[in-house]
Formats: structure tokens, sequence, C-alpha cells
């Protein structure tokens, strides 16, 4: 095997790791987080940003289903009145996120989503594509900075 196949396998086989690492944490992290139809938003704003943190991400679309969240609501907690209080927790039924890494020339994208038919909400890998280096930087090299983030020099 070439150097250069070889470094292509590590950098896909780095990347569908690190999806893998993103959706996992960030489900735990977030489910049992209070939320309401009024602040769904701003959940998925605050997931969003704070998946974008980490390295090797290049893109976060995050969904919190209303209608899901909004039952939850009505339900309410317990032997407490659904009026009382107007949230429920956030739950794996109500997520749906996708998450892109890009590591190297390796592009992976991953999401994490409820499935009725297992009622599981699954992680999974939807894309795994090597990319071209672009063809109009000569002489040049991408390097990753302290975050992962890769940079062009050059």
């Amino acid at each position: 095997m070439k150097d250069k196949d070889r470094d292509r396998d590590r950098d896909r086989d780095k990347a569908i790791f690190e999806a893998g690492i993103k959706l996992g944490a960030l489900y735990h992290q977030f489910l049992g987080t209070p939320v309401s139809t009024e602040t769904a938003e701003s959940l998925e704003t605050a997931i969003k940003r704070s998946v974008s943190l980490q390295p090797w991400v290049s893109a976060v679309e995050v969904k919190i289903d209303r209608e899901k969240v909004l039952r939850a609501q009505e339900k309410g907690r317990g032997t407490e009145s659904p009026k009382k209080f107007k949230y429920c927790e956030l739950s794996g039924e109500m997520l749906d996120v996708k998450v892109v890494v890009l590591r190297g020339q390796v592009e992976v994208q991953a999401r994490v989503k409820y499935e009725e038919e297992l009622a599981y909400p699954l992680m999974r890998l939807e894309k795994v594509a090597f990319k071209s280096p672009p063809k109009n930087l000569k002489n040049s090299s991408t390097k990753s900075n302290a975050s992962g983030r890769t940079t062009k020099t050059a």
C-alpha cells in the first residue's frame, strides 16, 4: 500500500471515528435538557454551536421535532398538571442531527435520528467521500490548526 493511500485510509478512519464521537457526545450531553416549544430553537442553536467548536467539524444541522415536544409538554410529569409546568425533557425521539466532519481529504456525514420502525434514535454514517485537493493551489498545502480546522498555506 502506498503512503498516500495509507494516509487517506487513516484520515477516513479518523473522520468516521470523530463523527461517531461527536454524535455520541451531543446525544448524551443534551438528553434530559429542559425544553419547550418556545425554547426549542435556542436549544437547537446551543447544540449546533457546541458541536461546531469541536475539531474537524465543518457543518452541523440540528432539528428538534416541535410536535413531539408539544406532545411531551402536554403529557405533563407524573401527577402534576400538564398546564402547571410548560416544558418537558429533550429525548432521543425529538432529535434529528447531522454532522459533517472533514479530516484531511475525507468528508464524513453522520446523523442521529429517531427511527419510528425501530423505536430507536439511530446513529449512522450517511456518506463517506474522498475529496480531491484544489487544483488551483500550486505549491500549497493544508494544515490543521489547534482546533482541527484546516487552513491553506501557500
